[in-house]
């Protein structure tokens, strides 16, 4: 009896230090998954100051991205956790509770980043760690109550709406190799030579050879000799002229000889023309000829 007495108070201690060890064990796991290591208190202070473009400037700033111009993978990070913190600024959070709530956040990319978990197991997984940051009836852990119930299914349904909904398209964020989008390259372009010749002007400034002969192209050596004979000479020379072109080119002529000439003029024009649309209507005629014996072989 004496040996039976002795022996059960010692197996009940065992027991209950067992049971108290391993309980102690799970709530140092659960405190070092949701430390206060994603966001400092003052992180999170400065970012409450700040408008919607701010905190988004400061987060990225805080999450040290650089490429976010050009960069997807940390467009898409940024955005997760800028829209986890601005929903949760709406429900009036205490500074402990923004850094676990964002720490749960950045935990659950984490586990799907990192360890490969399936949606199933990631809900799983918040289901522990809200059992044990949430509302309970249990005295010992009332220091790990974070939450109350109203805002412990809040946070559920939020994570249904953003993370859980859209898992699979994570999924592909962070294991799916995507090509690379080229965004510049560089081209060698020859332009045409424009004032040495014998290369010609580019095709958009191409003008008639009238035009550019007569007002472009610098005169030639004899035009320059011509003009400068014609200013030596002075203006009785031009007076002459003057007086040459101002006489009638008609003089000597009776209407009948002008008659004669234009009636010859209007004869070859005619002439030419009959000829002309003789030999476009024998074209044509042999045209629909081939066609009626291709269509009578058909």
């Amino acid at each position: 009896m004496e040996t039976s007495l002795g022996t059960t108070p010692a197996g009940l201690t065992l027991a209950g230090s067992t049971a108290e060890s391993e309980k102690n064990t799970e709530l140092q796991e659960h405190e070092k998954i949701l430390s206060s290591d994603f966001l400092t208190n003052a992180q999170i202070t400065d970012l409450l100051k700040e408008n919607v473009d701010g905190v988004q400037e400061k987060m990225g700033m805080f999450l040290n991205f650089r490429h976010l111009q050009t960069c997807l993978k940390e467009g898409i990070l940024l955005d997760y956790y800028v829209s986890g913190f601005l929903w949760a600024k709406g429900l009036d959070f205490s500074i402990t509770q923004y850094s676990k709530f964002m720490t749960l956040l950045d935990m659950l990319l984490h586990n799907l980043r990192t360890l490969h978990m399936s949606l199933e197991d990631s809900i799983k997984w918040l289901g522990e760690v809200m059992a044990e940051i949430g509302p309970t009836q249990s005295q010992n852990n009332e220091k790990q109550n974070i939450f109350d119930i109203r805002q412990a299914n809040a946070i559920i349904d939020y994570l249904k709406i953003s993370l859980f909904q859209h898992y699979r398209l994570y999924e592909f964020l962070f294991f799916s190799t995507r090509e690379e989008i080229v965004i510049g390259t560089e081209q060698l372009i020859e332009v045409v030579k424009t004032s040495v010749r014998p290369f010609p002007e580019p095709l958009v400034e191409g003008i008639s050879l009238n035009i550019h002969s007569t007002f472009i192209e610098p005169p030639s050596t004899s035009d320059t000799e011509i003009k400068g004979l014609d200013q030596e000479q002075g203006p009785e020379h031009s007076q002459s002229e003057s007086d040459t072109s101002d006489m009638d080119p008609l003089v000597g002529f009776t209407i009948e000889d002008v008659k004669s000439v234009l009636a010859q003029v209007t004869e070859d024009i005619l002439t030419g023309i009959q000829t002309e649309i003789n030999e476009k209507l024998q074209i044509q005629e042999e045209a629909f000829n081939a066609r009626i014996e291709k269509l009578k072989k058909a």
